[in-house]
C-alpha cells in the first residue's frame, strides 16, 4: 500500500492511472477503522482496478469540541488493517492539505436534509461533511465513492452534494455491518464501558421491534415504545423517527416510498446512531 500525505502527489498519481483507463474506488474515513470500513474496501476492490482510502478527522463537522477531542486516533492499527485488506493507496493528509489558506468555503443548499434529525441536533454538521467530501473528491478523482448505510442521512446529504456540484462520481451505499449481537459497528463503540456496551444493543432491538410492528401499529405507538425501551437502558434519546427513504415525512395513506427508522441516543457524552429500512420503496 502506498501512503500519500500531500494532495498534489496523490492527485497527480491518480491522474496517470485515469489516463490508463483504470477504475478507481474511494473509501473516505476518519480512521479508528473497524470491519464496517474494511467491508467497503473489499467492495471497492471487487469492482475497481485501484482502491483508495483516506483517513482525516475533519474538524469542520464537529459541532461539539469535546467529541472532536475524544475522537479515537489509531493510525498504526488502521494502516495494518488496510494493508491486510489489500487497499492500494492511503491518503493521510494534514488539516492544511485539506483546507489550505486559499480554500474558499461555500454554502451547500441542502434543503430539509440539514434541518431534521442529525441536522437539527448538530447544526452546521452537514455543511462540514459536504465541505470535506467535496474537497476529497477534487483531490482523489474516482469512479465510485463507497459509503456505509449506518450514516443514512449523511449518505443522502452527500448524494445531494454530488448532484449540486455536478460531480461525475457514482455513489454506492453499502449495508450496515453489525456486531454479533446486532449493534452497528462504530468507532465510538470503543468508548463505551462494558455495561454501556451491553445496554447499547437496545438500539438494535428497538429497530427490530419497530420492524415487527410497522404493519399493525400506529407510528405514534411504535415511536413511543422505542423511546421507552432506549430510555430504560440509561440512554438519553435525541430522536426516534420514521420517515420515507428520502427522509421526507410519511404519507399516512401511501408508503410507496418506503419507511426507514432512525435513532440517535447518548450515554456519558457518547452518541450512537443507527437506522433500519422497515418497508422497502416500491420500484
Amino acid at each position: 500500500m502506498i501512503i500519500f500525505k500531500k494532495a498534489a502527489d496523490i492527485h497527480n498519481f491518480l491522474a496517470t492511472k485515469i489516463k490508463e483507463n483504470q477504475s478507481i474506488g474511494f473509501v473516505p474515513t476518519m480512521g479508528a477503522l473497524h470491519e464496517g470500513h474494511i467491508s467497503l474496501i473489499y467492495k471497492s476492490k471487487a469492482a475497481n482496478s485501484l482502491t483508495v482510502c483516506s483517513i482525516f478527522v475533519n474538524p469542520t463537522q464537529f459541532n461539539n469540541p469535546l467529541d472532536f477531542e475524544k475522537y479515537p486516533i489509531t493510525i498504526e492499527s488502521d494502516i495494518a488493517m488496510l494493508e491486510e485488506a489489500g487497499c492500494d493507496l492511503l491518503f493521510l493528509p494534514s488539516t492544511d492539505e485539506i483546507y489550505p489558506k486559499d480554500f474558499i468555503k461555500i454554502n451547500y443548499e441542502l434543503g430539509h436534509l440539514e434541518t431534521i434529525l442529525e441536522g437539527k441536533y448538530r447544526p452546521g454538521h452537514f455543511q462540514g461533511v459536504c465541505m470535506v467530501v467535496e474537497r476529497l473528491l477534487r483531490i482523489i478523482t474516482c469512479n465510485i465513492l463507497y459509503l456505509g448505510q449506518k450514516d443514512y442521512q449523511q449518505c443522502m446529504v452527500i448524494e445531494k452534494m454530488i448532484s449540486l456540484r455536478n460531480m461525475n462520481v457514482q455513489l454506492v451505499i453499502a449495508p450496515t455491518i453489525r456486531e454479533v449481537d446486532g449493534l452497528a459497528m462504530s468507532s465510538r463503540n470503543r468508548r463505551l464501558s462494558k455495561e454501556e456496551r451491553q445496554n447499547a444493543i437496545v438500539i438494535f432491538n428497538s429497530l427490530m421491534n419497530m420492524k415487527s410492528k410497522i404493519t399493525n401499529n400506529s407510528i405514534e405507538e411504535i415511536i413511543t415504545e422505542a423511546n421507552k425501551m432506549i430510555s430504560e437502558k440509561g440512554f438519553e434519546v435525541d430522536y426516534v423517527e420514521l420517515v420515507d427513504c428520502q427522509l421526507n415525512p410519511l404519507e399516512k395513506t401511501n408508503h410507496k416510498n418506503g419507511i426507514v427508522a432512525l435513532i440517535a441516543s447518548s450515554i456519558n457524552n457518547i452518541r450512537l446512531i443507527d437506522n433500519m429500512t422497515l418497508i422497502n420503496p416500491v420500484k
